[in-house]
């Protein structure tokens, strides 16, 4: 079971592009779900596996009445999409009023992708972008059935201080009150930050003393690097080698921390699993 929730407090982290960079590099065959009640990027962004634009009506979208129906995991992938990368992605919601037919799904749909990768036939984990996130967010509903919710965050003052504020919320809601470091709850709690390399080391040490100090239970996890160029690659804006990118690379090294320490537990063997290669968003 490994359903890897990202999500954001405020401002404009870029939880969709860490979405994608860490699905692009993911070890195992993966699912990105753009899960956003607000709506989805993609559509926008990227181009289909075809070379065309992606059909906004197959994904969260059409999802909902299958979903009311109960909600097998092998179904998700009947309302799945390849980027022309070969990265499979179920597109977002066109736009917020939609969310409203999926009101009361939220449960099944996180527990459809947790369970994913269990599938006898088509087993892959899933990265699910949440967008931004409050205390009454629907897509919070799914972060229990989680194995990471992955807080994505900048480095500015008041971006720590909002990304401690909502691990600490999060962690009342989803285990019951404040921890520890050494009581780590499940599903994990863990901030990625977004930041210039050279810094990341100092930075990382500051806000787990933050984290720690405020009794969140969460800890960072890892760093992604602040590279436009990178995420102009990945989007298909900009050409150029997307695998020398820095955001690639230290989204590689996230991929590899996470699977070192928590691996053992998502060992279920994935059909067709991908070479670990970027994929998302190259060659357009």
């Amino acid at each position: 079971m490994a359903l890897i929730a990202l999500a954001a407090d405020k401002g404009s982290p870029g939880v969709t592009t860490a979405a994608v960079a860490l699905a692009a590099v993911w070890p195992r065959r993966v699912l990105l779900a753009e899960t956003d009640p607000a709506g989805g990027d993609l559509v926008y962004r990227s181009a289909a596996a075809h070379g065309g634009p992606l059909n906004p009506n197959t994904g969260m979208l059409s999802i909902a009445a299958t979903a009311r129906r109960g909600l097998v995991p092998d179904q998700l992938w009947d309302h799945v999409q390849p980027l022309s990368g070969g990265l499979e992605v179920l597109v977002g919601l066109g736009n917020a009023e939609q969310a409203a037919g999926l009101a009361g799904l939220w449960p099944t749909l996180g527990r459809a992708f947790a369970q994913l990768a269990d599938s006898p036939h088509a087993p892959a984990d899933v990265i699910a972008d949440c967008g931004r996130i409050s205390g009454d967010t629907p897509a919070v509903e799914m972060f229990s059935q989680a194995a990471l919710v992955l807080l994505i965050s900048r480095t500015e003052p008041e971006a720590i201080a909002r990304v401690r504020d909502r691990a600490a919320a999060l962690s009342a809601k989803l285990h019951g009150g404040a921890r520890g470091a050494a009581a780590l709850g499940t599903p994990l709690i863990g901030v990625v930050l977004i930041t210039d390399p050279s810094e990341s080391g100092k930075l990382v040490h500051q806000v787990n003393d933050m984290l720690v100090a405020a009794q969140t239970g969460a800890r960072v996890v890892g760093t992604i690097a602040e590279d436009p160029a990178g995420a102009d690659q990945l989007a298909g804006r900009k050409r150029g080698r997307l695998d020398k990118s820095l955001l690639i690379r230290s989204a590689r090294k996230v991929t590899s921390d996470l699977y070192q320490q928590f691996g053992a537990a998502w060992a279920v063997p994935a059909a067709g699993g991908p070479s670990g290669q970027p994929t998302a968003g190259a060659g357009r």
